[in-house]
């Protein structure tokens, strides 16, 4: 008999570990007649080595190992690849730390050799905490196989890939913009810079207009004053345009003033110039569209080595652009030697103070305005990043990008949702250049090497790249690869190319991803794009893009906001089934609002699923040699069987479509609804009867379908059912295997029973409506009311015959007659036959059956005829009106505060989205409420008026 109660802390450990001694987490042998449908292959995105196992990795691995166990149940050859990314930035600092916390040296005066070896000592100490909480987790990963993007078959993948790159002159070396850390001292990509709000100010600062080439004053008429119709009507003449910034420090470098080509108030001034105060430099003044005239003044500032936007400016006006910052952020005039000496190696915000104090002291400061604006900073650092001019490797996107964009445009692979496609189409065609040089030690040392000119030579080894300089001394370049460089080869790189290899061969291209959407651009295009360059075909077949796990209110989670839940404290709790079994169930919108609340609820459906067993087993329901389900007669068991097959496929097609919450839906509304509400309690008469022939049909038929209903389950829920599995297998004929390797259940259509089904669908929807009425017309428990059915038909005389004791014991009535049901059989089969129907005869008018409703009755639709249930003399009219009257004046009352507040112009704009929502969510259900009590109140009505 089974513990009354599942123990996850107990039994996950056990379970997980002969999962990994099976050899099942393994890809099946090959077969002779396997053909390309019957692998299935899915790496996992690998975690940072760094991480500990956050609610975004539950749900994206939860969702990656339905699938695993789905397809490996339905026979195929599975490899679900594993594997950690080495976290280039991430591991360094936390390495660093580690050394600064101890009283060590830092890494600088450590020497590179020594600190690599350091963080390989941490790797090994530490590295693996994710993959132990993945485990946890319940991930049927293929650990034999599981890769670290700088292991030594991936660093030659990567060395490999840079040196063809080059070769095919898709990568080079460039002085172009970078986000630049000056705390970490490298270049970092988009994804690793945070955009805070903050506080600042616009400092309005007014450049003086150069002399003409005559060596003449230029001035300008500057409209001050405009009509109705935005036509000017008084000017000044200046000798000055105003410009404004929020980064003062960076006018040391301004090479230019932008203005719009169709702003008439400074056509004129284009092609003039304007005197950079304190340099004195001579800058001119160019028209280019990214001037705005609407805003400020509408002549912009162009630092084209210190802001993106002002780069591309730079470089359509031809415009020089000089560095006036050091790689620490200090200002430097090694491009500039007009700067100041006294600005010279200030730190750049003590520089802005000084340059706003000068502009003040000097007049040509026009206007201080307070701003809030976003500043990128370094989501490790926490630094400001600063756009910086310096040399990096780059690869030539644009190019590369062309092959990927035409795989999904013409579905080679698909996103689910399809509409993400369009955040990867709009991101490739403006694809710009890939910065792919880092100036980091921890990560992929970039194969090229230096000769004492400066000469570059690019090789897999140093050895090679010596024989291409003539055996001249060389230096390898001490930068590192962007961490996205090796994870883009993740699908084929982790299977052993460059060398072909079985794995490739039958795995490759694999056949999901399943990823977030914010890497769309910065993982999976660049995936999409090497594998085709380097494989001649699409890395995955399709594209899964799970949501954003947000706490309960819709927000997003934080540590500072202290709503962040975490997965492991929750396994820790409840188990990883209820857990996992959220992630699925939810897994349908982009944000996914989650709740402990929520995984508790989940926890009790697989509380649920256990004590449907144990009743199982208590009623000496057990697995039978030899049985078979399309033999089966009972009215229960034909239809739970044919229940049972449509659950089949609803959850096989939605795993299939990766609809992993209709799967969790169709599976709670199976185990729960179906099996556990309706069928065991319909069991439950045949359990306890006197015919041994249906009782045994009914036992094994129920062990059968606990059986198949634990294969659906365990994609999602893979403990639980697993060990029900072991110990439901104790009786009867033996187990050929663990769960996790059995067949997945694949059901005829002909165990659909339409007869079975509209007999059985008829009682449960009869039982449900009697539940409700008494439930909305506050019956109490222990009573019993007459049923009675008007005039019915000869098929509803026939389930009221088969079925009345079902229906007096589930919906709690008072008996039916059941001579009397079957004298009144003859006179329904004779109303049967007419079109008019027939009167009712005196003597017909029995107990359950009658010609009109009783008085104190209140009447509902069964199938095609009228059932009343008599409530008179149950309820206290009066006392039951005046009850409702009042919960409807609560509803009323509650929809008239909602609605205020809603009909609030303030509240609706002011209050954060999620309080909006809550109210219209709260609104909906008042009114919802009113509807049913009003309905309820009218029933009232109508049993006082009979």
């Amino acid at each position: 008999m089974l513990e009354k109660t599942f123990e996850p802390q107990a039994a996950e450990p056990r379970l997980y570990a002969q999962w990994e001694e099976s050899g099942l987490f393994k890809p099946r042998d090959a077969k002779p007649t396997d053909g390309a449908a019957d692998a299935y292959s899915i790496v996992i995105p690998p975690p940072n080595v760094t991480g500990s196992l956050h609610i975004g990795h539950a749900l994206n691995n939860t969702l990656q190992d339905i699938l695993a166990r789905y397809h490996r149940m339905k026979g195929k050859a599975v490899l679900w690849l594993p594997g950690t990314d080495h976290a280039g930035i991430a591991t360094q600092m936390v390495v660093e730390r580690q050394l600064a916390a101890a009283g060590n040296i830092g890494r600088r005066d450590m020497g590179r050799d020594a600190f690599i070896d350091k963080v390989w000592e941490w790797k090994a100490e530490s590295g693996g905490t994710i993959v132990r909480q993945l485990r946890r987790l319940g991930a049927s990963c293929d650990w034999s196989r599981e890769r670290f993007t700088l292991d030594e078959g991936l660093n030659a993948a990567v060395r490999k890939v840079f040196v063809k790159l080059h070769q095919d002159g898709l990568i080079y070396r460039d002085k172009r913009l970078v986000n630049w850390d000056p705390h970490f001292q490298t270049a970092i990509s988009d994804l690793e810079v945070e955009q805070r709000e903050q506080d600042g100010h616009y400092w309005h600062f007014a450049y003086p207009l150069a002399p003409d080439e005559d060596g003449k004053p230029v001035t300008y008429e500057h409209p001050t004053t405009f009509d109705e119709d935005g036509k000017a009507t008084e000017f000044e003449t200046r000798d000055f345009i105003v410009v404004a910034t929020t980064r003062p420090e960076t006018m040391l470098g301004d090479t230019g003033v932008a203005v719009h080509p169709e702003d008439e108030r400074y056509a004129g001034l284009v092609g003039k110039a304007v005197i950079l105060p304190i340099t004195g430099r001579r800058i001119p003044i160019v028209a280019d569209d990214y001037a705005d005239p609407t805003k400020g003044s509408g002549a912009v500032k162009i630092t084209p080595a210190h802001d993106f936007n002002d780069f591309g400016v730079g470089k359509r006006a031809g415009l020089a652009a000089l560095n006036v910052m050091d790689a620490f952020a200090r200002i430097t005039n090694d491009d500039v030697p007009e700067i100041p000496a006294e600005l010279v190696g200030l730190d750049r915000f003590a520089a802005r103070k000084a340059i706003v104090a000068r502009a003040e002291e000097e007049n040509w400061l026009r206007e201080i305005e307070k701003t809030k604006h976003v500043v990128p900073h370094g989501d490790r650092s926490g630094v400001v990043i600063e756009p910086w001019l310096t040399d990096q490797w780059y690869v030539d996107a644009h190019t590369l990008a062309q092959p990927a964009l035409k795989a999904v445009e013409q579905g080679d692979t698909v996103f689910e949702p399809k509409s993400y496609e369009k955040i990867y189409f709009e991101w490739l065609r403006n694809i710009e250049p890939w910065c792919i040089s880092r100036q980091l030690w921890w990560g992929h040392r970039i194969p090229a090497w230096y000769d004492a000119d400066g000469q570059i030579y690019v090789a897999e080894t140093e050895e090679e790249a010596i024989a291409q300089a003539g055996g001249k001394a060389l230096t390898q370049d001490e930068d590192v690869l962007d961490t996205w460089f090796s994870s883009a080869l993740w699908p084929f790189s982790t299977m052993g190319w460059p060398e072909k290899t079985e794995d490739l061969e039958r795995f490759y291209p694999t056949s999901d991803l399943v990823t977030a959407a914010d890497i769309i651009f910065f993982w999976v295009a660049r995936m999409m794009m090497m594998g085709q360059h380097f494989m001649g075909e699409v890395p995955f077949k399709r594209v899964i893009i799970n949501g954003l796990v947000r706490d309960e209110k819709g927000q997003k989670m934080s540590k500072s906001k202290g709503n962040v839940i975490d997965p492991l404290g929750i396994i820790d709790e409840l188990g990883a089934d209820p857990l996992r079994f959220t992630m699925a169930i939810l897994s349908g919108t982009r944000d996914i609002k989650l709740s402990k609340q929520r995984i508790e609820g989940y926890r009790n459906f697989g509380t649920k699923l256990w004590n449907a067993a144990r009743f199982s087993q208590m009623n000496e329901a057990k697995r039978v040699e030899g049985f078979d389900p399309a033999t089966v007669e009972q009215t229960i068991n034909r239809w739970i069987r044919g229940e049972l097959t449509k659950a089949e496929r609803a959850v096989s097609e939605a795993i299939e479509g990766g609809r992993f919450d209709d799967a969790a839906s169709g599976l709670y509304r199976f185990v729960w609804n179906v099996f556990c509400d309706w069928y065991l309690e319909l069991a439950k008469p045949v359990f306890n009867g006197a015919d041994e022939a249906a009782k045994a049909e009914t036992r094994a038929m129920t062990a059968w379908t606990i059986d198949q209903m634990l294969k659906l389950l365990h994609p999602v829920m893979p403990f639980i059912t697993e060990e029900l599995w072991a110990e439901l297998g104790k009786e009867g004929p033996a187990r050929e295997s663990l769960l996790i390797g059995a067949e997945w259940p694949v059901l005829p259509d002909a165990f659909i029973d339409t007869a079975a089904e509209g007999e059985i669908g008829w009682l449960v929807d009869l039982v449900g409506e009697i539940r409700a009425l008494r439930a909305e017309m506050n019956v109490p428990p222990s009573a019993k009311p007459p049923l009675a059915f008007v005039a019915p038909d000869a098929v509803t005389l026939e389930r009221l015959v088969a079925n009345n004791e079902i229906i007096t014991s589930l919906a709690r009535t008072a008996p039916f007659d059941a001579g009397a049901l079957e004298t009144y059989k003859p006179i329904a089969a004779e109303m049967n036959a007419t079109l008019g129907g027939l009167t009712l005869k005196a003597e017909a008018t029995v107990s359950g059956v009658v010609e009109a409703a009783p008085a104190g009755a209140v009447t509902f639709v069964s199938g095609s005829t009228t059932a009343a249930l008599s409530l008179a003399g149950i309820i206290d009219l009066t006392a039951e009106r005046a009850r409702l009257e009042k919960e409807i004046a609560v509803f009323e009352s509650d929809i008239g505060h909602v609605n205020k507040k809603l009909g609030n112009p303030n509240f609706v704009s002011r209050a954060a989205p999620e309080v909006v929502d809550e109210q219209r969510a709260k609104l909906a259900e008042a009114e919802e409420g009113k509807v049913k009590l009003q309905a309820a109140l009218a029933r009232l009505d109508a049993m006082a008026g009979a």
